[in-house]
Formats: structure tokens, C-alpha cells, sequence
């Protein structure tokens, strides 16, 4: 066994993973992160770089740039033009983000499931009654960024956007150890609400941008004041912003955890299952089309 492997079967038994990634001063460890990870000096950008690859399997070869200003410029960094096609079809929402495929399926009596045996309310992750019931009887996708994938997301579908709902909260890891341990956990960590409606067929889409432990912030493009994670509280914020499918909505500035949501009618892709790898533009959902007799 090498020494790389030793430490990562350390890193990764379960109880030192919990303790180490949440039994910490969650959003002191946030703050400090986000402040050394901006730091623009070489040697600091190549140590911190050197130690990320060390802990997690991170692939450069598709950046847009080759070279980073701070470990942040990395962690944000573009990709190459077309280095991630969309699917065009018209009756397919496509994955707004690289991504590993974690809970799905049916929205049942407005609950969905974090992992098995751990539901939480649509109500309370929305933090708006009326939107939940939009959704009662529809499908859902959680897609869990790792800290080395790609961070930005993208519309999946040509839509408009009508408000982002920012709700402060906690920062507890979005990682699988978490979820199994921690009850609603996404209903407690900071989160965006981005409420769209698609273009054509005014049907509703909803994406839930969840933050996470170390950095933690939530960027959208077309919002002109950033979102402040130091907020508490809840502030909503009106749209009125056209995207076209594929279009980048917003970033993250650390791995997370985006949820999708659309209304009755739409059902999950085939090969969308929990633990699959997808790619933003890769198909996630579709219209349920009733069989041709």
C-alpha cells in the first residue's frame, strides 16, 4: 500500500470524516478558506494546488487557462469552448452541472429524500408554500459537486429567470457521510432558490443552489449584488432575466450541491441513477410522453 493510499483509507473511515469536515467551527473554517484560498502569491497558489491533487483526483486538461492566479481562480475556473456539448432536444432538461447523481425521483405528498429514511419538506427547502405545491407531484434531482469538479452551472433549458431567494444558513459538508448523519440538512445550510419558468411553455423550473463548509459562496451572474453569505436571514430578490439552454447562470467557490426541481409531467432520464457521473448538457430529465398506440 502507498503512502497516498494509506492516508486517503484514513481520510476517508467514516467517523474521522465527520468529525474532521463538521465538528469544527464550520463557518470560521468557511471564512478562513475563502480569504487563504484568494491569496495571489505563487508559492502559496502552488502548495495549495499541490495539496488539493494530493486529497482529491483533479483534472486540469479541459481549463480554459493554464495557468491560476490563486487556488479560488482554480477552483472557478472555465472550460474550453465546447468542452461541454448540450443536448438541444426540446423536451430535455439538461444537467445544469458536473456532477454525481444523489437522491431522486418522485416529489411524494410534498416530501422528497435526502438519502433513504431521511425526508425533508419541499416547504421548508423552498421556504415558500406556494411554490412547494407547484411541485407536489413532480420529479426531482440532487447533484452533488465534489471539490475537484468544474463549479459553474448552467440553465438547463431556455428559461427566465423570476427571483433568486437567498437563505442564510449553516455550511455542515453536503457529503454522503453527512447526509446519512445529519436530518434536513440541506434545509439548514445556506442556499439560493432560483425560480424560473421555461420559455414556451411557461412551466415552472426550480434550481436550489446549496452551499457547503470552506467557502462556501454562491455567485449568479445576472444578479448585480453578490449574495452575502454573512446573511442570516432571507431576502428575495425579483428577475426578470432570459437564458438560453446551456447559458452559465452562476458559480460556486467550493464544491456543493445543486438541486433540481420540475413539475408533473417531466420524469428522470434513463441513466440518471444515485452514484452516476453526469456532465452539465448531459440529458437529466424529460417529458413524460404517453406510448404511440
Amino acid at each position: 500500500m502507498t503512502l497516498h493510499s494509506a492516508i486517503m483509507k484514513i481520510v476517508q473511515q467514516e467517523d474521522l470524516n465527520f468529525l474532521v469536515t463538521n465538528r469544527i467551527p464550520r463557518r470560521l473554517a468557511t471564512r478562513f478558506v475563502g480569504w487563504f484560498s484568494k491569496i495571489e502569491n505563487p508559492l502559496v497558489r502552488d502548495l495549495s494546488i499541490g495539496c488539493w491533487r494530493f486529497f482529491a483526483d483533479l483534472d486540469l486538461s479541459d481549463a480554459k487557462e493554464a495557468r491560476f492566479r490563486s487556488m479560488h481562480d482554480c477552483f472557478t475556473r472555465r472550460l474550453k469552448d465546447g468542452a461541454r456539448p448540450m443536448d438541444m432536444d426540446p423536451e430535455v432538461l439538461v444537467s445544469p452541472c458536473d456532477a454525481i447523481v444523489g437522491s431522486s425521483g418522485r416529489v411524494e405528498d410534498g416530501q422528497v429524500l435526502q438519502v433513504k429514511g431521511f425526508p425533508y419538506g419541499l416547504d421548508e427547502l423552498l421556504g415558500d408554500d406556494d411554490q412547494a405545491a407547484v411541485f407536489r407531484d413532480g420529479c426531482y434531482v440532487t447533484l452533488r459537486l465534489t471539490s475537484s469538479m468544474y463549479h459553474r452551472f448552467h440553465a438547463p433549458h431556455d428559461c427566465r429567470v423570476e427571483s433568486v431567494t437567498h437563505i442564510g444558513g449553516d455550511t455542515w459538508n453536503v457529503n454522503p457521510i453527512a447526509l446519512k448523519r445529519v436530518e434536513r440538512l440541506f434545509c439548514k445550510n445556506e442556499r439560493a432558490v432560483i425560480r424560473t419558468v421555461l420559455t414556451g411553455s411557461g412551466q415552472a423550473m426550480t434550481l436550489v443552489a446549496v452551499a457547503a463548509i470552506l467557502v462556501a459562496g454562491i455567485r449568479l451572474r445576472f444578479l448585480e449584488m453578490p449574495l452575502d453569505r454573512r446573511d442570516t436571514g432571507r431576502r428575495r430578490f425579483p428577475c426578470d432575466v432570459t437564458l438560453q439552454k446551456g447559458e452559465e447562470m452562476g458559480w460556486f467557490e467550493h464544491g456543493s450541491t445543486i438541486l433540481v426541481f420540475a413539475p408533473r409531467g417531466f420524469r428522470l432520464c434513463d441513466g440518471v441513477t444515485q452514484g452516476t457521473m453526469i456532465r452539465a448538457g448531459q440529458p437529466l430529465m424529460q417529458l413524460d410522453r404517453p406510448p404511440v398506440p
